[in-house]
């Protein structure tokens, strides 16, 4: 039991895991490793920095050693010379005394000087440490400097694979798939407007191959040959010299009488009476449709 509730916890991390994997923003992420390597960066350079201090406090430790050994060397030394000077002058007494404290200053210098190679010896590993951490150092930064540079380039990166995606969901939604949302496809519109388009065209077929469509279709040729036909009349009237055409009367006489056209009375148009008779009239004379001349102004009659 205890091995399943462990399987089952560990498949659910791991799901958790790729299911924040998938959901989790790249620049947030890579502003995460960047923070992260500063974060290393920081810790290093403060453990180089106590590396190359221990080997800045083990130099100065080691200055004051050799001076220290410089001192009892130059204090022993002293010390037999004074005793070299005391025998000579017959005095044993302090020649004894200062033999006895050169032997002091002797054993001092011989510990000193073991604490000098002790010293020499942490130096050179702390001198060699401080190197390593230079290194360390100098090769950590020009990685983050290079981190820097990749962020500049991802970043760029992540903006164009966001745009590409953007418009790969474009294509996808004009193309006639059924896109994953609630908007319709262009394919899905045009299909609809064409089926309005091609229902209300089979009406209008349907209802034009009837009856009524019909006889109103006669009526409208019937109409439109009557008015083709009073189109013709009025442009025959309006041609020079038909009856109520504009150049049917004469034009007016160089003295201003207007002219009299023929089977016109003083240009108004009328036809004067005739003076003969229609044939087979009982009346008519014999001079077969000859007037006579009107009589003269005196009532006689003109001569023939």
């Amino acid at each position: 039991m205890a091995n399943v509730v462990r399987k089952a916890f560990r498949y659910l991390s791991k799901r958790a895991e790729v299911a924040f994997e998938e959901k989790a923003r790249p620049e947030i992420q890579l502003e995460q490793a960047i923070d992260d390597a500063r974060g290393q960066h920081e810790k290093l350079v403060s453990q180089a920095a106590l590396v190359v201090g221990n080997q800045r406090q083990i130099e100065m430790k080691l200055a004051r050693q050799i001076e220290e050994v410089t001192n009892l060397t130059d204090a022993a030394r002293s010390a037999l010379t004074l005793a070299d000077s005391g025998r000579a002058a017959g005095d044993l007494a302090a020649a004894a005394r200062y033999e006895q404290t050169a032997q002091a200053f002797a054993g001092r210098l011989i510990a000193a000087e073991a604490a000098l190679e002790d010293l020499k010896l942490l130096h050179q590993q702390a001198a060699e440490s401080a190197a390593q951490a230079r290194t360390a150092v100098e090769d950590n930064t020009m990685r983050v400097q290079r981190l820097l540079a990749e962020r500049t380039r991802l970043l760029t990166q992540i903006e164009h694979a966001a745009m590409h995606e953007q418009m790969g969901r474009v294509m996808e939604q004009m193309t006639s798939l059924p896109p994953a949302g609630d908007t319709p496809t262009l394919a899905d519109v045009r299909d609809k407007i064409e089926k309005r388009y091609a229902v209300a065209r089979g009406r209008q077929e349907l209802a034009s191959q009837g009856l009524e469509a019909q006889m109103l279709e006669v009526r409208r040729a019937t109409m439109d040959a009557q008015a083709l036909g009073r189109l013709a009349e009025l442009r025959g009237s309006m041609q020079p010299g038909a009856p109520g055409a504009p150049g049917a009367q004469t034009a007016a006489g160089a003295d201003g009488v207007p002219g009299i056209g023929p089977g016109t009375v003083g240009g108004t148009g009328d036809r004067p009476p005739s003076l003969e008779k229609a044939p087979g009239d009982p009346g008519a004379s014999p001079d077969n449709g000859l007037t006579r001349p009107a009589p003269g102004p005196q009532g006689t009659p003109p001569p023939y």
